[in-house]
């Protein structure tokens, strides 16, 4: 797992190529990968939630209570475990468009790996800051979207022209899934299921 995510930072393209030439399951690529980063965001969220805390204007710093904390980083977590199966089953079930014929297993494999910036700028969640929050969260997202179009047409075998458009697909795909996570939040904190702060 580990020389995955260091070649995906260091020669993407070639890690691409050697990442399809496995044949990995998606219970394997879960239990080395998928549970293990996913952990990363979640518990350094519940650290700096509960022990750091964050404050606005120079105020004394706002912290959740265990309880709250912990039913949110729970919650975040498994949603990041279910999106990436469904991101994976949206790269499946597309792939038919593109005359490429990849199985499931492999469109969650290249799902897990693709996010794999996501998961380690979680570790921003430590010191709970709008502004590190938004820089981190920012070049994640961008190398994130840079390992889909690098890869896509590596991973699927098609042509980089189709590969842009896989890509574009997958990626409104993915802000789809993130507004659907954003309302939901919303709605969850209307009926009444929202963080408690430590008075």
């Amino acid at each position: 797992m580990i020389h995955h995510v260091l070649g995906l930072f260091t020669h993407p393209d070639q890690e691409w190529k050697d990442i399809k030439g496995e044949d990995e399951t998606i219970g394997h690529m879960y239990l080395t990968h998928v549970l293990i980063l996913a952990a990363i965001p979640a518990v350094s969220a519940y650290i700096g939630t509960t022990q750091v805390g964050w404050s606005i204007g120079g105020s004394e710093a706002v912290r959740l209570t265990q309880s709250s904390a912990l039913q949110m980083t729970v919650l975040a977590y498994l949603a990041m475990l279910v999106g990436v199966a469904v991101m994976g089953g949206f790269i499946h079930w597309m792939a038919r468009t593109y005359a490429s014929t990849p199985t499931l297993n492999d469109c969650v494999v290249f799902a897990a790996y693709t996010a794999t910036p996501l998961f380690l700028a979680g570790v921003a969640g430590l010191y709970p800051s709008l502004w590190l929050g938004m820089l981190v969260g920012i070049a994640a997202i961008g190398y994130t979207t840079f390992l889909l179009y690098q890869g896509i047409p590596i991973f699927m075998g098609i042509s980089k022209e189709e590969g842009f458009m896989f890509s574009s697909s997958i990626l409104a795909v993915g802000l789809v899934m993130l507004v659907s996570m954003i309302v939901t939040s919303v709605i969850f904190w209307g009926l009444g299921v929202g963080p408690e702060y430590m008075s």
